[in-house]
């Protein structure tokens, strides 16, 4: 019983950069922007996280920084696919090796490697905290909590506002937007550097509140997860977040097996998260939906003078 308690109590914590990730990832290709960067935007922002809080040990201002410092480096991708229009599989992948070899570089260079950090304290819900088996769920940090409502109010923003259903519209038929006065180029740029703040704030997370150390290549994938994350919840937010919920019970129950002492080969630990993602896309596949609710114009770059 303490061993599924303590699982169900880390879940969360393992789940919250998967579904931030997949968030910033929905709300860039919601506007047609095929993002395949994620894993490099990641990295930025666990690197920028860690170096602020070192640097001034605010968790809070350390998540901003993060946020930022995504955002900033994704303008050179909305410079390639927007305005240079360079196919956007490369412009993404060149985007993540970018990034790893950034990181990697200044991370060695300015001596931030391995150097612990505080980091934020839980907060318990109490009386849900007192609760047998789930209480630890209600005893998190406050990012933790913060997440559903940041999903909600993307969920409002795309559903519900003038501006979110535009950005739709430039994501299903760039060409009819334009013709009716939305600036297509602009919307696409602001949802590129819009989803790079979130997929930012997810490395930081990973930096500055979960494992509250920087090292080289920390993500571990976790940004390619989140693109599979993408196609499986078919673009909407909230199946995204119970996919990202799946992926935090897989990766929150390698290491309770390995309190427990349970023996299990070292490859086979690391390869099941990405096991899982498979099993996913097959299972997407096998539905024979895959790809049904994909913005119409997702990759492909807006010429304005070029009708379809």
């Amino acid at each position: 019983m303490d061993l599924i308690a303590s699982w169900l109590g880390n879940t969360p914590d393992f789940a919250v950069p998967f579904a931030l990730a997949a968030l910033g990832l929905i709300i860039t290709e919601r506007a047609g922007v095929l993002s395949l960067g994620a894993e490099g935007l990641m990295l930025v922002g666990a690197l920028a996280g860690i170096g602020a809080q070192l640097a001034y040990g605010s968790a809070e201002l350390s998540l901003l920084i993060a946020m930022l410092s995504a955002s900033v480096v994704s303008i050179l991708f909305a410079i390639m696919v927007v305005l240079l229009r360079i196919n956007q599989v490369i412009a993404g992948l060149s985007l993540v090796f970018f990034c790893q070899g950034l990181t990697g570089l200044l991370g060695t260079l300015w001596g931030w490697t391995n150097r612990p950090v505080s980091g934020m304290s839980s907060i318990s819900l109490w009386p849900l905290s007192e609760l047998p088996l789930i209480g630890k769920v209600f005893v998190q940090n406050p990012v933790v909590y913060l997440t559903p409502l940041i999903f909600l109010a993307v969920v409002w923003f795309l559903t519900r506002s003038g501006t979110g259903l535009r950005l739709r519209a430039v994501g299903e038929n760039p060409q009819a937007a334009d013709s009716v006065g939305i600036p297509v180029l602009w919307y696409r740029v602001a949802a590129i550097l819009a989803g790079a703040a979130l997929i930012g704030l997810a490395g930081g997370y990973l930096s500055v509140l979960s494992t509250k150390l920087w090292i080289a290549d920390m993500t571990g994938g976790r940004g390619w997860i989140a693109i599979a994350l993408v196609i499986f919840a078919r673009w909407y937010p909230w199946r995204a977040l119970m996919g990202a919920l799946l992926f935090g019970c897989v990766e929150a129950l390698i290491p309770q097996l390995a309190a427990a002492g349970i023996r299990l080969p070292q490859y086979f630990i690391l390869m099941t998260p990405y096991a899982v993602t498979l099993g996913v896309m097959i299972w997407v596949a096998a539905s024979k939906r895959a790809g049904g609710e994909q913005p119409g114009a997702l990759g492909i770059p807006f010429v304005r003078e070029e009708r379809r």
